[in-house]
């Protein structure tokens, strides 16, 4: 209890001090390439703080699941291809934190799906994935997205899903399965998209930032 009350103490300080504009990287377990898109996140920050008021530090930091150093941030990034592992002690740091105000997002940069679905049951074994509503404020707090989570990258011909975990009404977690965000955020000359398909992958992305930093 003691350790628990610690940890909440430490991320309310930390999320809402000095620390407030700093984001980072979540590294895991399992063999993933948590490590992929290395240029997504610094773009993502550079795009935001240029155009939605921010003050983020130009270098994510990385940060694993079992840390305390997560409590400094308020908004961890997870990304990768392949399999994803928690362990006991990652899972109860990750819960204590997104209880106690952090937020998660999980892009999928191609199959994740499957272990990611699996692992989250241990940060929260009574609550399941759901998709999160078009009208969800996550789509309309800096840009408006009236259709929910763009498509960026065609892999299966699925739609893009926006799935989460909400805790006490909050959205923690947000999945996004089937659009990879991350791919649009890179340096233009890695994937050659489009100009217009990298502006809705970062303008979406800085809705995921503002609503973490806000809610």
């Amino acid at each position: 209890m003691k350790q628990k009350f610690f940890l909440v103490f430490a991320f309310s300080f930390f999320a809402f001090g000095v620390f407030a504009q700093e984001v980072a990287i979540l590294k895991y377990r399992g063999g993933g390439d948590w490590y992929s898109n290395p240029t997504a996140l610094p773009n993502l920050i550079e795009f935001c703080n240029e155009n939605i008021n921010t003050k983020i530090k130009a270098k994510p930091q990385t940060v694993e699941a079992n840390s305390v150093d997560i409590f400094q941030f308020p908004f961890l990034h997870m990304t990768g291809h392949g399999n994803v592992f928690f362990n006991d002690d990652d899972a109860r740091n990750l819960r204590d934190y997104l209880t106690s105000g952090g937020f998660l997002h999980i892009d999928d940069n191609y199959g994740m799906q499957s272990y990611i679905v699996k692992e989250l049951k241990k940060v929260f074994p009574n609550t399941d994935l759901v998709e999160v509503p078009a009208n969800h404020k996550i789509f309309n707090i800096a840009y408006d997205f009236p259709q929910g989570l763009p498509k960026i990258h065609e892999h299966d011909g699925k739609r893009p899903q926006a799935l989460g975990i909400f805790y006490e009404s909050r959205l923690v977690v947000l999945f996004t399965f089937e659009s990879d965000l991350g791919d649009g955020w890179e340096d233009p000359e890695i994937h050659n998209d489009p100009d217009d398909v990298r502006e809705k992958a970062l303008k979406m992305g800085a809705n995921i930032i503002k609503y973490a930093f806000e809610n």
